[in-house]
């Protein structure tokens, strides 16, 4: 199945915690149905040093959102948009932005 979102694209976060927040994606994860955004859904965690030179201590990284909970945003109108699929006419498979039919890159 063809994803609806994937690394390198820009998203909304639609529901929970941290509705509103825009941010680029950078890891997908299908398999679980999720991905991770840079600098959306932000933890704490409390690491232990691992070898010589890396010291332990308390970092914060993001955290997985699930991908029902992101809507891709439209880089020609800068809105959220749902996405579906066309089939161009030399045989290659692309994402179009339902709003307003915008192909989008990548």
């Amino acid at each position: 199945m063809a994803a609806r979102i994937r690394r390198g694209d820009r998203v909304e976060v639609i529901s929970g915690a941290n509705k509103g927040q825009r941010g680029e994606v950078t890891r997908v994860f299908p398999d679980a149905q999720r991905a991770i955004v840079q600098g959306v859904n932000r933890v704490t965690k409390h690491t232990k040093p691992r070898g010589m030179g890396q010291p332990g201590g308390i970092v914060q990284e993001e955290a997985a959102i699930h991908l029902s909970n992101l809507a891709l945003i439209d880089p020609k109108t800068d809105k959220r948009t749902r996405v579906s699929f066309r089939v161009l006419d030399n045989g290659s498979k692309v994402r179009v932005a339902r709003a307003t039919g915008n192909l989008i890159e990548g």
